[in-house]
């Protein structure tokens, strides 16, 4: 592969290598955008109650909805593209994008400002989809690893930015997000600030190629065999390249969800297995800290300026865990990395819950002893490194690549689709637990990364260094 030809064509071969990671850094700006735009609300979370006047519940709801529309987004995304292409869906994934930033920045009820979350979330899910694909199908199978990694890469990095200007805005606004700010309170600048890498994003889906599998099953086998001269190293048959892919998609037809049919209750079991990878990726409660983190340190005493500023932290370590992930992925393999995440984030939030045990009632919050409240800080920071160095990677590297390229747009749609709704069901549902009991909360998260462990033993297989014509 790329890399391991002579002396005379390495650097051809790196010029390559250095095509893919261009294309692969842009079609993951769409990732950015999906981590931007999915915990920016985490700033914005306190001055949406406030100016709206809702409870606990309300709360959850408005948060959450976005991931309704994720799920819609998910689910249609793989039927778009396998009929429009990649690159046109991502296009139309950074128009709803930049449309629904600017509906949410300028919300008249609490109503309005859900149904432009909505909107959102189609953007968020449509992404969630054609990033992983786009990369693995243009990735040469020695680098998709950590080509694929640069999808959960773009969604920390969103994540990391979307807190550092929440916390940018609040301070212009005088450590408050109910304060104004040329005519707009601080939480609507925030809300409205991801139209401008949305408008960057649609600039480079327009410019990157689309992928050689699509343009093959769409029949337009030069410009396949063009974009394969650009991504593969300089040695690869291209003509054998273009059989071996015709062979995986196997007559070209389009695949529809009845394709995923199987007998394992009604679906594939391979299937499964990515519904049950995406699902257990967001029941371990990982985005309670990127959704509710601010108004989680807030309700143990910590003040708004600084309950932004420990997101960002926790942002920071989330990078960090990301880049040992990609550093890993290749090399020792898929299935170990996830082991790991899952033991990490069970010690870890197991240790959450005990601290939050002892949280004593104070008016409205809870206050924490000072031991529990620094172990608390340190588990939280700990879940997310384990996170970020196993599930959050891995599973968007193995939703890329485990499927069979006949099935894969449509399926990664439906493991997509099952994500957003458990990571529906863990936002909308984390308010109301909080108020009831927050330790036991975590007990649960901590179960269910427990649980995680059992089914990568049992279920997961290793794709490392396997062709995508080899899945299946």
């Amino acid at each position: 592969m790329v890399g391991t030809t002579s002396s005379g064509s390495s650097s051809t071969s790196n010029e390559n290598l250095g095509h893919v990671v261009f294309i692969t850094a842009a079609a993951a700006i769409g990732g950015f955008l999906f981590g931007y735009d999915s915990a920016v609300i985490n700033g914005a979370v306190t001055g949406i109650q406030k100016h709206f006047g809702i409870g606990a519940a309300e709360t959850g709801v408005v948060v959450a909805i976005a991931l309704l529309g994720s799920a819609v987004g998910a689910w249609i995304a793989g039927g778009m593209a396998d009929r429009w292409g990649r690159t046109r869906t991502m296009q139309v994934a950074a128009i709803l994008f930049a449309v629904s930033s600017v509906g949410q920045a300028l919300p008249f009820a609490v109503w309005d400002l859900a149904l432009w979350r909505v909107l959102a979330g189609v953007g968020i899910g449509m992404a969630s989809v054609i990033g992983p694909a786009y990369i693995a199908e243009v990735a040469p199978a020695a680098y998709r690893g950590r080509l694929g990694s640069f999808q959960q890469l773009a969604i920390v990095l969103g994540i990391a930015v979307s807190q550092l200007v929440n916390y940018g805005i609040a301070q212009f606004a005088g450590g408050n997000v109910n304060n104004t700010l040329f005519g707009l309170q601080a939480w609507q600048w925030m809300l409205g600030a991801c139209v401008l890498p949305a408008a960057l994003y649609l600039i480079f889906a327009s410019v990157i190629p689309e992928s050689p599998r699509y343009l093959i099953a769409a029949g337009k086998t030069q410009r396949a065999r063009k974009v394969l001269a650009e991504v593969e190293s300089d040695d690869t048959d291209l003509d054998s390249r273009i059989a071996e892919i015709k062979k995986s998609l196997h007559t070209e037809q389009r695949t529809r969800l009845r394709d995923l049919r199987g007998p394992a209750l009604g679906l594939l079991p391979i299937v499964w297995i990515g519904i049950l990878l995406s699902t257990f990726q967001q029941l371990v409660g990982i985005n309670v800290i990127f959704y509710y983190s601010a108004s989680l340190w807030q309700s143990v005493g910590i003040n708004q300026s600084n309950s932004l500023l420990i997101s960002f932290s926790t942002s920071i370590i989330n990078i960090v865990g990301t880049f040992i992930a990609i550093a890993l992925v290749d090399r020792i393999g898929r299935k170990p990395l996830l082991l790991i995440g899952s033991t990490g984030m069970a010690v870890a939030l197991a240790t959450a819950a005990w601290a939050f045990s002892a949280g004593v009632p104070s008016g409205e919050n809870v206050t924490l002893p000072a031991t529990q409240g620094a172990v608390a800080l340190v588990a939280a920071h700990v879940f997310v490194l384990f996170f970020a160095l196993s599930w959050g990677v891995v599973v968007w590297v193995l939703l890329g690549e485990m499927f069979p390229n006949r099935l894969r747009a449509v399926a990664l749609s439906v493991a997509a689709t099952a994500q957003w709704l458990a990571n529906w069901l863990i936002t909308v549902s984390f308010p109301s637990l909080a108020e009831w009991n927050l330790s036991a909360t975590y007990v649960i998260y901590a179960c269910f990364a427990a649980l995680s462990f059992a089914f990568v033993v049992f279920k997961v297989r290793e794709t490392k260094g396997r062709k995508l014509e080899e899945m299946g």
